[in-house]
């Protein structure tokens, strides 16, 4: 095989494939990470990670995907700034476009994730992470005894404000039109409706997340067209993913309905030698320690196909 084929690209340098690149450079396998925007992903951009094995106290989200990347690069991982935009399948070695010039590799990892779909009102983004949640399992602990306010109407919306239910004094659910969660869902919120633990606003639209010295006080809306105000400590988005696989459209790696990888139980995709963890795969948790998880078997998987590719070309 040519010297100028990479043996693993990986796209994206989230936890996932920091993780991964860990484990395939400790064996000497040569690695490249492509990224597109910030070295640790939605990691980084998490004002603290709460729940990630190791941190009694809780680890800030810029500094842990710091310790990540400076653990790959130790063991001579290669981190790029670029975006792929495309990936070929030429069978035994893959070429991925980067800023529209070929990579070519043995072996591909996708590891971009998936972010949150935003409802794009004032004081959403600026108070990310600091106020405004996306994952009640990450954050939902520091609303102890504290009123919350979950928006959104389908499954996600329901399972997690039914988990919130566990730290929170009350919370407001608020649906945009009616419920699209399953009848099952509906079935088990309606306990918590009855027991004065969560407060259903159907037909309710978020117009602003308020904050009084950078502290959330209030969300102001409008339910069935009148004006509404609900006084809140935190807020929880529940409409849904949008994963990073959009460059994949028009490829032959097959995604499910919810354009998440689908992948087999080594993490290989319906495209061979092309592997996927974290976020972006269908079954993933969306959580930190799982993703991380995932890119080490995702690395050991790697190990064993590329002494398969050895092999059959000895």
């Amino acid at each position: 095989m040519a010297d100028n084929i990479r043996d693993v690209v990986m796209v994206g340098a989230g936890p996932s494939a920091l993780a991964a690149a860990v484990y395939t450079t400790r064996e000497n396998i040569d690695t490249v990470l492509y990224e597109k925007a910030v070295v640790g992903g939605m990691a980084a951009i998490t004002d603290k990670v709460d729940n990630y094995p190791g941190f009694p106290d809780g680890i800030e989200g810029m500094r842990l995907a710091s310790q990540l990347q400076a653990q790959a690069e130790r063991f001579g991982a290669e981190i790029e700034l670029g975006e792929v935009s495309e990936i070929k399948d030429n069978g035994a070695t893959k070429t991925v476009i980067v800023d529209g010039q070929p990579v070519e590799a043995r072996v591909v990892l996708i590891a971009t994730g998936s972010d949150y779909n935003k409802i794009g009102v004032p004081g959403e983004a600026e108070y990310y992470a600091r106020g405004v949640h996306y994952c009640a399992t990450c954050d939902g602990a520091f609303y102890k005894d504290k009123r919350l306010v979950v928006i959104g109407g389908g499954n996600s919306a329901f399972q997690e404000a039914i988990f919130l239910t566990r730290f929170s004094s009350h919370i407001d659910l608020l649906v945009r039109s009616t419920p699209k969660a399953s009848e099952v869902l509906q079935e088990e919120l309606q306990k918590y409706v009855d027991a004065g633990q969560i407060t259903v606003h159907l037909n309710t639209t978020t117009d602003e997340i308020v904050a009084t010295d950078n502290k959330i006080t209030s969300v102001k809306a409008h339910k069935d067209g009148q004006a509404v105000e609900f006084e809140t400590d935190g807020v929880f988005v529940f409409v849904g993913l949008n994963p990073n696989t959009g460059f994949l459209q028009s490829s032959d790696i097959e995604l499910d309905e919810q354009k998440l990888i689908k992948t087999n139980r080594h993490l290989e995709t319906s495209m061979k030698g092309v592997f996927a963890s974290g976020d972006v795969r269908s079954g993933a948790t969306m959580q930190i320690a799982s993703a991380v998880g995932e890119g080490a078997s995702a690395a050991l998987a790697i190990r064993e196909y590329l002494d398969e590719l050895t092999r059959h070309s000895a």
